[in-house]
């Protein structure tokens, strides 16, 4: 193997991971033009252009696909095999990549790095919150964590919380001063807080049970949000009707800062699930997760 076409393989890795010289180079904490320089190198070496370039994207091409295709793989297993040297003398470093919702992050990714950190205090963990389903394996990613349903068929999935319902809750204040829906339909008068999905610019359907039938409400209200914390806020504000999982409400229900309405109206959902390739599940540092997250469930 040349040495020097070795070297450069994980920026080329990056350049397609990121679809940017800019992006690699942050990641790598490198400059732009030495990520340029490797890639050029790689290129040269093998008589083939691997990237495609304008001054306004980077795309792979068909021969720089299967390439990186090819190298991910075998970059994973180098990987995998220093992460084990150090996890047997009980030093576990490196980096761990995981993508997940927002609400995931509130709700369960907290005291999940909070066990981690304990454990293995030199492992470094970036976390990119994005509610839009993602390719984990394509973006570069060693695990997600998103509600059940919407875990890949082709993932392992390991569970991290107890299943859950989606409540609707308004403060005391509101109440008082508007009443509280008797039935669904009800929610069409009410001031409802709206949720803006970023990925698709939708506003997030509030999905309700109406006598054993899964119902969508339309709802419409003075405030919209692209956080769950935010409507929580609201809510506590008097300001309107939130819909929201209830883990994320559940000291301001005891406390009688919020009020459930429609109880009866409530989904239930399978709850939080961690998810990676299965491949991945040899990594020493995802090994690690898994035990905090087993350790979480105990």
């Amino acid at each position: 193997m040349d040495k020097d076409l070795l070297i450069h393989l994980p920026v080329v890795a990056a350049v397609a991971r990121h679809r940017s010289f800019v992006g690699a180079a942050g990641a790598l904490n490198m400059s732009a033009s030495a990520v340029s320089h490797a890639v050029r190198a790689v290129e040269d070496r093998l008589g083939e252009a691997l990237f495609a370039r304008t001054t306004r994207s980077v795309s792979l091409t068909e021969a720089g696909a299967e390439f990186v295709r090819r190298i991910d793989a075998a970059l994973q297993d180098i990987a995998t095999a220093v992460e084990g040297v150090s996890a047997a003398r009980g030093e576990l470093r490196g980096l761990l990549r995981l993508n997940a919702s927002r609400v995931a992050f509130m709700m369960a990714v907290v005291p999940l790095l909070a066990r981690l950190a304990r454990r293995h205090p030199r492992l470094s963990v970036e976390v990119h919150t994005d509610d839009a389903l993602v390719d984990i394996v394509a973006q570069g990613f060693d695990a997600g964590i998103r509600l059940g349903e919407a875990v890949q068929q082709d993932m392992v999935a390991v569970r991290l919380s107890s299943g859950f319902e989606a409540i609707v809750v308004a403060s005391p204040a509101y109440v008082r001063e508007r009443g509280a829906p008797s039935n669904c339909a009800d929610l069409a008068g009410h001031d409802c807080i709206g949720y803006r999905l970023l990925a698709s610019g939708n506003l997030y359907e509030w999905e309700l049970d109406e006598q054993g039938r899964r119902v969508v409400v339309q709802t419409r209200g003075s405030a919209i949000v692209t956080d769950a914390t935010a409507a929580r806020e609201l809510a506590l504000a008097g300001v309107g009707v939130a819909y929201l999982f209830e883990p994320l409400v559940r000291e301001d229900l005891q406390q009688g800062r919020l009020l459930r309405l429609l109880p009866r109206a409530s989904l239930r959902h399978d709850g939080l699930f961690l998810y990676f390739p299965r491949r991945a599940s040899m990594s020493a540092k995802l090994r690690a997760l898994i035990d905090a997250a087993a350790q979480g469930m105990a």
